[in-house]
């Protein structure tokens, strides 16, 4: 069974990646999974994906816990411990960084001997935009990697996975997965099947145990104890919710409430005020407010900007 990771960054592709791998793996006749996990779900946090291929049903379930491939989008993450991409390493597993730091290199940061390749793209590309088909790419050197999937199969993977982003992008993605693929072209099959796992090799998960706390601790409320209030994860926000006091009726519990990281508080006269600092930009509570009150804006355009959050 081929058993594949892919990390990355939330909006570099991931998922997608997987989706087009697994894909190609199905129509060259494999039993297939593939799935994405995320962690805080916002653009770029870390997340990842991964693809089970096997010519048998797969009786596996969860996550990969002994890869034959890991593919790491974004280097930046590999020394992140709760990024998990170095979780499950063996010296058999291949390892693929998106990274202008030459393979060796990184077998001595990482001081391990199993083998590293690296893709032939900068981490910093001049047009932004290039950074929408790192998953095309990660996608296509796994193709290669496994060396079981046709480019008739990876294709028709990628058009089946982007047809509704239209032709255009569709022809983009399949150009930059084939410049991954023919840049593998030295390594093709080195990734092998990994073998089953024997039951005597099965180990419990680990578990923690989480003593019950009262709500004022235990809630999401960033500016409670024991959390992150110097993180501002304001700024990860694309858009940014604004509220038109005129409309707001004052039923302060349900986008307080319903506020994953508690940046929304009360004044005294039971109006909603969000810090900005530490809004995500999730939109929950526009989707929960009953009146209407909260509209949102992208975020450049409310550079300079403050009134809507605050009641003066």
């Amino acid at each position: 069974m081929y058993r594949i990771r892919f990390h990355g960054r939330g909006g570099q592709g991931m998922k997608t990646a997987s989706r087009i791998l697994g894909t190609a793996f199905f129509l060259e006749g494999f039993e297939v999974q593939d799935a994405p996990r995320y962690g805080a779900e916002r653009r770029g946090a870390p997340i990842f994906a991964y693809v089970r291929a096997d010519r048998e049903a797969i009786n596996e379930r969860g996550i990969i816990g002994r890869p034959d491939l890991v593919i790491v989008a974004d280097e930046s993450l590999v020394p992140i411990a709760a990024a998990g991409v170095m979780t499950g390493i063996t010296g058999d597993t291949v390892i693929l960084i998106n990274s202008t730091v030459p393979p060796d290199l990184w077998q001595n940061r990482l001081n391990i001997t199993g083998p590293i390749l690296t893709l032939p793209m900068t981490t910093e590309v001049e047009d932004r935009l290039e950074a929408r088909f790192i998953g095309a790419l990660c996608a296509g050197a796994a193709v290669r990697l496994v060396d079981v999937i046709s480019l008739k199969s990876l294709k028709a993977a990628i058009g089946r996975e982007l047809e509704p982003l239209g032709p255009e992008i569709v022809k983009k993605n399949m150009e930059k997965a084939l410049i991954a693929y023919n840049s593998m072209d030295g390594h093709a099959g080195c990734v092998k099947e990994g073998g089953g796992m024997k039951a005597e090799e099965y180990e419990r998960p680990t578990w923690i145990d989480l003593p019950f706390d009262e709500a004022a601790l235990s809630a999401p409320v960033i500016h409670g104890a024991a959390t992150s209030e110097l993180m501002k994860t304001g700024l990860w926000r694309t858009m940014r919710p604004l509220i038109d006091y005129d409309q707001c009726n004052r039923c302060w519990w349900l986008c307080s409430t319903f506020c994953p990281d508690g940046a929304i508080r009360i004044n005294d006269e039971g109006y909603p005020e969000i810090d900005y600092e530490h809004c995500k930009g999730c939109m929950i509570c526009l989707a929960n407010c009953p009146p209407h009150a909260i509209s949102a804006i992208p975020e450049e355009q409310a550079k300079g900007r403050s009134e809507g959050g605050k009641k003066s």
